[in-house]
């Protein structure tokens, strides 16, 4: 039996998608610092420079929030990426002065994974997509709290690993964003963004509860 192309799309669509969730789901908030977390004051330039470029990439909940940017259908990408890796960039800077409050630092995991459930939200138009940039503000600042009190030459590595790995994961999936949303059609959009709130969700419960 001959099943309808759409069905096809918005199986692999929730295939990717069950993917993500149950490989992170165990530990959500597992270490995604190559050179272990909270010791960035110990990293060389080049070791800081890595791990700038990797941590972005092995934090779940941050890949999935910068892959999701591809279903919000942002349309003149060379004048919002900057904006966007600008600010990420600034948020980073930020807890450098203005550390993570002992206080809110328990809940930060659960916050951030927050972000998803609010970025299907987006997807779906229910949200404004001016929000993206104060979450990824929020991605950036706390992507920057694990290499505080780092000596100058470990934070310029890292700045500019993060540099590079953001700007690559912008312009990936920021530039075939609008066919990615043909390909999947209103339905898969719609599946799409209710499994990403869905993960957000679940990695918030998970990161509170755990």
């Amino acid at each position: 039996m001959r099943f309808p192309f759409w069905v096809h799309k918005h199986f692999v669509a929730v295939l990717a998608s069950l993917f993500f969730l149950f490989t992170f789901l165990i530990d959500p908030a597992f270490a995604h610092h190559p050179f272990g977390m909270g010791e960035g004051t110990q990293l060389s330039t080049l070791q800081a420079l890595l791990s700038g470029i990797g941590h972005p990439l092995l934090g779940p909940d941050h890949l999935l929030f910068m892959i999701g940017i591809a279903l919000v259908g942002l349309k003149k990408t060379k004048k919002l990426v900057f904006p966007l890796l600008a600010i990420g960039l600034a948020g980073s800077a930020l807890v450098q002065v203005l550390p993570l409050p002992d206080l809110i630092a328990p809940w930060a995991e659960a916050i951030v994974s927050l972000s998803l459930a609010i970025e299907g939200l987006i997807i779906l138009n229910f949200v404004n997509s001016k929000w993206l940039l104060p979450l990824f503000a929020l991605h950036g600042y706390l992507l920057g709290n694990t290499i505080v009190g780092a000596e100058p030459t470990s934070l310029i590595g890292y700045f500019l690993g993060l540099l590079i790995s953001q700007m690559a994961l912008l312009l990936l999936v920021t530039i075939p964003s609008q066919r990615v949303i043909h390909w999947l059609g209103d339905n898969g959009k719609l599946l799409t963004a209710g499994v990403w709130i869905g993960i957000g969700s679940a990695f918030s419960w998970v990161a509170l509860f755990n």
